[in-house]
Formats: structure tokens, C-alpha cells, sequence
């Protein structure tokens, strides 16, 4: 399964025709503590590099982008009662929203693994 990343530090994993998108680790720690995550709802469609989330730490609230153009299709739930899930485990189990992938050919226009590290090095 491809990890793809965006130079905002969103991740995107692929599942067929759905991605679903988080945070970075890099990302979450430099956000610190988060204490609300909010996505947009279910059914609106973004374009790639639109608002599709917002999460707020004790530090500052920001904005997550859509890194591929879709519909938003779900919502990690279990954020809404622990949003410090996104900290404790940010590209895994704290994932945020689901996207349906409008078009798969943006994807060529992310990073891999290797272009990301080498971006917070």
C-alpha cells in the first residue's frame, strides 16, 4: 500500500478509490497537544488543496488540505471524544477523513516517503 505525502504534511493512503488522510508525525508534533479535530461533512467536495479539516492544539488552530480533489466520504470518529489520538499514533490510527478520489492523477504530483523525509531534514 502507497504512502503519499504533501509538502503542508498531510498523508494520504490509497484503498482503492478512496484515500484516507492524516497528519504527518512531523506534523503533530509541531502542533502539539491537539484538543479538537473537525472535518468537512460527509458529501462536500474539495479541490485539491482546499480546507477539508481543521484541527486545534493548545498552541494554534490549522487548517488540514485536501491532497487530492474528491468527496469527503467519512470522518474519524473517534477523534470527536480523543482528538490526541492524531499525536499518539498521527499515521496510523489517528487518520482524520476519507476522501473518494476525483482524480487519480494528481497523486503523481505528491511525494514518496524518501522526498518527504528529505523535506524536514
Amino acid at each position: 500500500m502507497t504512502v503519499y505525502y504533501t509538502k503542508e504534511h498531510e498523508w494520504l493512503r490509497v484503498e482503492g478509490d478512496v484515500a484516507v488522510v492524516g497528519i504527518t508525525a512531523h506534523a503533530a508534533e509541531e502542533l502539539g497537544e491537539l484538543v479538537f479535530v473537525e472535518a468537512k461533512d460527509e458529501g462536500t467536495e474539495v479541490a485539491q488543496g482546499d480546507s477539508a479539516a481543521v484541527v486545534e492544539s493548545v498552541k494554534a488552530a490549522s487548517d488540514i488540505y485536501a491532497p487530492v480533489s474528491g468527496t469527503v466520504v467519512g470522518f474519524n470518529a473517534a477523534l470527536s471524544d480523543d482528538p490526541s489520538l492524531v499525536n499518539r499514533d498521527p499515521e496510523a490510527e489517528g487518520w482524520i477523513l476519507k476522501l473518494r478520489v476525483a482524480d487519480a492523477g494528481q497523486l503523481a504530483g505528491l511525494l514518496d516517503a524518501d522526498a518527504y523525509a528529505a523535506q524536514i531534514a
